[in-house]
């Protein structure tokens, strides 16, 4: 690709982005939410028409008319934003638009055989082909993404953030995967936030900044310190936040919690000013545990309280006035209303500060939500442009300023940096310590573990819908983590600790 730019009405997207990608090539587009990366990939798999500028596919002028043509071509992408069929099973959403006939009829064991091996090549040939997609975990319809990209053999595989819903052993797989891909000559743009996957498993890099490319290089040996400068035009140093906590007085406890399917049996004692952190793989049962809590999804044993008070059975409202907000890891189809606008979407559980007499003031509304706008660092033209309109790491933002201009105590993030970059992260890890050192109780959901052992204070483990270790995060390894995740921690002692949180007053 060169020279290629690109305008959005008022917004300059790209400004003359040029980079290039060797056959069997693992190359990685990094920047910031807003840098232009999914762009420029759109661009490439024909969403959208470049203004200006060219592109070479194997030494020949391209420019696809439509995904459909770009697609033929052999350039296959991944959007981070899943593109699923809900209502159609797994097999239907895999071969979607490539099902198989003969004569007019659909040969539905070939179909079958086809999503199988495509399911089979990322180690996931266990799931269900006649389930719909829409009953599936996010992380499990991103495996059902990526295996539709699979199934077309492409030339050019475009991964934009595939591994932001995965377990550390699911991005192991699908590594895996890349490495067969490579060896065969497939190339593959790899574009994410997480800065050590990068390393992992690409061969070179490039760097958007403010729509344009400031960088590029070779992966290996590459200085992720300069690589981060380039990104956000400033020093990084300290991610994670260090603090010193003092936990106050239990705020939010469940005992041997069980619901329809999941979870089967979770404990947990949480304090005032603690980040309680759960780590699993997919299907574990952490979001089934949230929703539950959260009044989604029903309880069927069990108890829960908050504060002094039993209250096991209630309605996500009974929840939100009882203090308690959940950030969901589904944003785009149950965190945020996309068709409405920053200011609807950072206000809507909390109108109280701005109704009078049954009318809400636009006004005070709209500087409230441009406050938040702000302290989050959101890239947007202002409250009044539609959350839709955003990038992903933005709406991500906004979900998570709604929870803040809620004032809740309890805090449920569900993924909660899925799809932000490393310069936006910071800055959540920096307000979820803010919000525990005011006294707020934080349950963090997160797959990736570097991020729960540099926030949380404590982390549980869930597996097979129970939580099955609980300590102290500066008394789990990654390596540990992994293995009461996977069941293997048998042979551990330390991996048999019980699932309690440690006393109030400690000082961590």
């Amino acid at each position: 690709m060169r020279g290629v730019h690109k305008r959005f009405g008022a917004t300059q997207a790209l400004k003359q982005v040029s980079f290039h990608v060797g056959p069997g090539e693992v190359h990685t587009l990094i920047g910031e939410n807003g840098a232009g990366k999914s762009t420029l990939m759109k661009i490439l798999s024909g969403v959208h028409a470049p203004d200006g500028g060219e592109i070479l596919l194997e030494g020949q002028p391209f420019r696809p008319e439509n995904p459909e043509h770009a697609r033929r071509a052999g350039i296959a992408m991944i959007y981070q934003e899943l593109n699923l069929a809900p209502d159609l099973s797994v097999m239907e959403n895999i071969t979607l638009g490539r099902e198989p006939s003969r004569w007019g009829w659909r040969q539905i064991r070939h179909q079958a055989s086809q999503a199988r091996d495509a399911l089979e090549c990322l180690d996931h040939g266990d799931l269900p082909l006649d389930q719909p997609v829409g009953e599936l975990s996010i992380a499990q319809q991103q495996i059902v993404e990526i295996a539709r990209a699979l199934l077309g053999h492409p030339r050019v595989l475009i991964m934009d953030e595939p591994t932001s819903s995965l377990t550390r052993v699911d991005v192991e797989n699908l590594f895996a995967v890349i490495n067969r891909l490579r060896a065969t000559g497939v190339s593959v743009v790899y574009i994410s936030h997480f800065l050590e996957e990068c390393q992992q498993i690409s061969d070179r890099y490039t760097v958007l900044r403010d729509g344009e490319s400031v960088g590029s290089g070779d992966m290996k040996g590459a200085d992720l310190q300069h690589i981060i400068r380039m990104m956000v035009g400033r020093e990084m140093k300290d991610i994670y936040p260090s603090r010193q906590t003092t936990l106050g007085e239990p705020i939010f406890e469940i005992e041997n919690l069980s619901g329809q399917d999941k979870p089967l049996s979770a404990s947990w004692k949480i304090h005032r000013g603690e980040i309680y952190g759960i780590a699993g793989l997919v299907g574990a049962g952490r979001t089934e545990t949230l929703r539950a809590c959260f009044g989604l999804d029903p309880i069927k044993g069990g108890e829960l309280r908050i504060g002094t008070r039993v209250s096991t059975q209630a309605t996500p409202r009974k929840r939100l006035a009882q203090g308690m907000g959940l950030l969901s890891e589904n944003r785009k189809e149950e965190g945020l209303l996309l068709n409405r606008d920053l200011a609807d979407n950072l206000t809507l559980t909390h109108f109280k500060p701005f109704t009078k007499a049954g009318f809400i003031s636009r006004g005070k509304q709209l500087d409230s939500a441009q406050h938040w706008i702000e302290k989050l660092h959101v890239k947007a033209r202002g409250a009044t442009q539609h959350v839709g309109e955003l990038s992903g790491g933005n709406q991500q933002k906004i979900a998570i300023a709604r929870l803040l201009h809620h004032q809740a105590d309890i805090l449920l993030l569900d993924e909660p940096t899925r799809g932000i970059d490393i310069g936006s992260k910071s800055q959540i890890y920096q307000l979820v310590a803010e919000l525990a050192q005011q006294g707020k109780a934080i349950v963090f959901v997160s797959s990736y573990l570097p991020e729960l052992l540099g926030v949380c204070d404590t982390i549980g483990v869930m597996s097979r819908g129970q939580i099955r270790a609980c300590r102290p995060a500066s008394q789990w390894t990654e390596t540990e983590l992994i293995e009461v995740a996977v069941g293997q921690d048998q042979a551990h002692d330390g991996a048999k600790a019980s699932p309690q949180a440690p006393d109030p007053g400690n000082t961590l």
